[in-house]
């Protein structure tokens, strides 16, 4: 009976992958606006909105006190209405996601270089010594050391596996597309709040905005003459808070998503190099 040869399908399933998905919870995607929106209204009802700020205190209080005469400027952003403490938990909430993001992000990147990293990794494949790769990666960690180490796991399985050099050059391929669709999750996640935010806080600053001068021009009717004109410039005033507030949301949460989309490029980059590093080595060594 004549011999068969393993196939890429068949190593496949014989193999098994170094690589294993990472269970992790994402409760801060929906405690985090939750609790910043709460801590919006806190700030505006109880910090911006104290009885000392105004000359005219609403002594009844409740949830939303008519005080009247701001001290300070900051004590006007009160007078802004109900947007206003949600314009402020949006802001904490964008604060949040970079944060969040920004401690992710770093520890993605790793310890060291990513360019110098690979270079490390492609000198000691080419004097066939994968176990000081191996500790390379240990050494820099973050997704890309991730995705090398798997790979090279595979690579060093392969080099006596029996295939032919096609066969183990896409098993090793294939090994870093699983590590790869296991990292990009971990850096895309989360990301889609800020731009989120960067879109909504805009539209709710002129929601408020609009609000507010609804109440101006309604005060206008109610009352005559120069005091007239005395309300509608301090509501037109105080409506224009919530426009500042909405665009210097919207503008942060923009700045720093191009930022980190931009990282989050370069670790790809690094990825795709690692892989390819990886395949062309192997090709070219174990023919």
């Amino acid at each position: 009976m004549a011999e068969t040869k393993p196939t890429a399908a068949t190593a496949a399933k014989t193999s098994t992958s170094s690589v294993q998905p990472k269970r992790k919870g994402n409760s801060i995607s929906w405690v985090a606006p939750l609790v910043c929106i709460i801590a919006g209204y806190i700030i505006w009802r109880f910090l911006i909105g104290a009885s000392d700020n105004f000359t005219h205190p609403d002594p009844n209080g409740g949830f939303w006190p008519n005080h009247e005469g701001a001290k300070s400027n900051i004590a006007r952003m009160y007078l802004g209405g109900i947007i206003v403490p949600i314009l402020i938990g949006a802001f904490l909430t964008m604060l949040t996601f970079v944060i969040e993001r920004f401690m992710t992000i770093q520890k993605a990147t790793g310890s060291g270089n990513i360019a110098e990293f690979i270079r490390k990794v492609q000198y000691h494949l080419a004097n066939k010594n994968v176990d000081a790769a191996i500790a390379e990666c240990d050494k820099q960690k973050g997704s890309v050391g991730n995705v090398m180490k798997a790979g090279l796991r595979k690579y060093k399985e392969m080099i006596s596996a029996e295939l032919d050099t096609e066969q183990k050059v896409l098993a090793i391929q294939k090994e870093v597309e699983e590590a790869t669709a296991l990292e990009l999750p971990m850096l895309e996640k989360n990301l889609v709040f800020l731009s989120t935010i960067a879109s909504v806080a805009t539209l709710m600053g002129l929601l408020g905005t609009v609000m507010g001068m609804i109440r101006s021009f309604a005060a206008l009717g109610d009352s005559g003459g120069g005091e007239a004109a005395q309300k509608l410039s301090q509501g037109i005033s105080e409506a224009l808070y919530n426009t500042a507030l909405g665009i210097g949301t919207s503008a942060v949460a923009i700045i720093m998503y191009n930022i980190f989309t931009t990282r989050i490029d370069g670790i790809t980059y690094g990825i795709d190099e690692s892989g390819f590093t990886l395949t062309q080595s192997f090709a070219s060594l174990y023919k």
